[in-house]
Formats: C-alpha cells, structure tokens, sequence
C-alpha cells in the first residue's frame, strides 16, 4: 500500500510570505497589466477531487495538501527523504512508499515543486558525495505523478504533459502512479538557482507582433552561434519541444527530452544583396546541441519565457543538462 500526496499549489493571496517559486511560479508566471492573481491562480477541484478518489480505490493512503509557499512545499518533500546518511546530506528514499501527485495548472507550477526537490538534494560542490553519478550534480529524484489541471492541448500551445504523453484522466493518472513505471528524463539546471523542464524562449516583439531584434553572444558548449554583433530575433534553448517553433519558422530541429543534450537555435537577420545591388534580408537559424549552453545578453534587459514563465535576462545565463535527474510516473 503506498501513501500518495496530491500536491495543489495555492494562490499568492492566500500565502503569509509571497507565492511559492521564484517569479510567481505558483500562478505561471508574471502577471499582465490589469490581470488579477486570485482570478488566474483559482485551482479547479473537480480533478484533484476525481484523481483522490481513484487512488483510494486503488489501496493507497491519500493525503492533499495545497502548499502555498516554499516552505509548505519543503515541507511535503521532506517526506521522500530517504534514511540519514553518514555525510549528513539529505538524499530521495529510492524504495519509498511514498508517492508524489502534482496538481498542475501550468508547467511553471510543475517547476516550481522541481526547483524545490534540486534545492533539497542537490549536495553543495565542497560536500559532492562519491555515489553521486559524474555527468550530474544532483541525485535521481523521486518520480512524481503530474495531473493536469487545464483541458487537452493541441499544436503550438501543447503544455510538457501532452508533449511527454502524460495521461490527463484523473483515473489514468492515479493508474500511472499505483501500477506504472517512472519515465526518467533530462532536466536543465541554471546559474540562476532555477531549472528548466520544457525550455527557454528569449526574445520580444512590438506592439504589432513584430519580432524586436538584441544582441547576445550565444555558446553551446565550443561552437558559438552569435558572437554579440548579429541582430537577433529569438533564441529558443530547449529540453523539450515547447518553443521549438515561433510563428511559422522552426527554430528547435529535433528536441529530445531524454537525449543528455540540449539544443538551442538562433534566428538572426541576414543582409545580403543581389547582383543587382539590392538589399536582401533573410532570416537565418543556427542550432546546435550540446552538454551546456550560455546567453550573454548586450543590450541592457532581453525579455524570456522560461517553461512559460516571464523574466528579463541582464546578465550572463548558463543552462546544463542533468541527464535522467527527474522521473514521471507513465502507465
């Protein structure tokens, strides 16, 4: 019989000290102008209630808690640990009867709980154990169940659970969790003490939808696909498949989730000219693939949606792959 935590993540109104996750990850992300909280971070119950009910008729245990703060969400994770280890670290419990759902209205929630999990067992450099695999610096995490709270998603807008084949049947997914496997995948850790599970789109646009150009160098591992002068229209780094398109042009050639690398494409302004002598303006992207990649923005603040969370690059941003560091339950 296993014990199973539904993990809801609550609204900012409701938490004492702000919303749990860094930029609003609770709710998604930023809010837009005029847009209320409480209106966008309103957890539907029918779901959570429905996938409850099928895991207490599958034999397990069955607690909820909706955690609305980092702390709460510690809290609930603390229950994965594993036995104390000689060198003090906290470490998952690999053979733990406990198992994690994740209530989940966007990927940016599903990160905000994975953040937490990296911050929990992720040793510090000075204290890196020899068990520790190493391509890695955190250890296997404990695999979660992710129920997805919003409809079935189709095409450009398709949320990590329906680029993954995640079930979205509150039933499914209590089946998943009870009698399934874990589906290992690849996880992209970042300097700025966040992850990423899907991808990063850095870019913007004007007021009409057109896309404003900004300068970077971009790296991925040796191979340098703008050295800071080009006029940059977007740059996608990915895991997964969420941006690996903007509009009609492909920017992200193959995505693979569980493939160790991360690719990452630059769509830049090409001048050229004809015979003739007319100016020409093509749009060119450049990809690559590799263990890790760099942004160094050169103009003052580049907007980006990290697993559709928004945020503002200033500074130098490096992103490395975790191979295998994270795990969903899949029936």
């Amino acid at each position: 019989m296993y014990d199973v935590v539904l993990l809801t993540l609550g609204s900012e109104r409701d938490a004492a000290g702000g919303g749990c996750g860094s930029g609003g990850a609770c709710c998604g992300g930023v809010e837009a102008a005029g847009e209320q909280p409480e209106e966008r971070c309103e957890t539907p119950r029918v779901p959570v209630l429905a996938c409850a009910d099928a895991l207490t008729a599958g034999g397990a245990r069955v607690e909820m808690v909706t955690a609305r703060s980092d702390a709460e969400i510690d809290e609930v994770l603390a229950r994965l640990d594993g036995a104390p280890r000689p060198d003090g670290l906290s470490w998952p419990d690999p053979d733990s009867k406990t198992r994690l759902v994740i209530a989940t209205a966007s990927d940016g929630q599903l990160r905000a709980v994975l953040r937490r999990l990296v911050r929990r067992y992720a040793p510090p450099p000075s204290r890196r154990p020899a068990d520790l695999p190493g391509n890695r610096t955190v250890p296997d995490l404990p695999p979660v169940g992710v129920l997805p709270l919003d409809p079935a998603r189709t095409g450009a807008a398709r949320d990590l659970a329906a680029q993954l084949g995640l079930p979205r049947d509150p039933a499914a997914v209590a089946a998943a969790v009870l009698d399934g496997t874990p589906r290992r995948l690849d996880l992209l850790r970042n300097d700025g003490g966040s992850v990423t599970l899907d991808g990063a789109l850095l870019g913007a646009a004007d007021d009409a939808g057109r896309p404003l150009h900004w300068r970077a160098r971009v790296e991925v591992d040796d191979a340098v696909l703008s050295h800071g002068d080009d006029p940059i229209l977007a740059c996608a780094i990915g895991n997964a498949g969420g941006y690996a398109r903007l509009d009609d042009v492909t920017l992200l050639a193959d995505p693979d989730p569980a493939d160790g690398r991360v690719e990452v494409a630059v769509a830049v302004s090409v001048v050229t000219r004809s015979a003739l002598g007319r100016k020409k303006v093509r749009l060119e992207v450049r990809r690559a693939r590799g263990r890790a990649a760099a942004v160094v923005p050169r103009d003052e603040k580049v907007p980006f949606l990290d697993d559709g969370v928004e945020g503002e690059l200033s500074r130098k941003r490096s992103w490395w792959v975790e191979p295998g560091a994270w795990a969903v339950w899949t029936s």
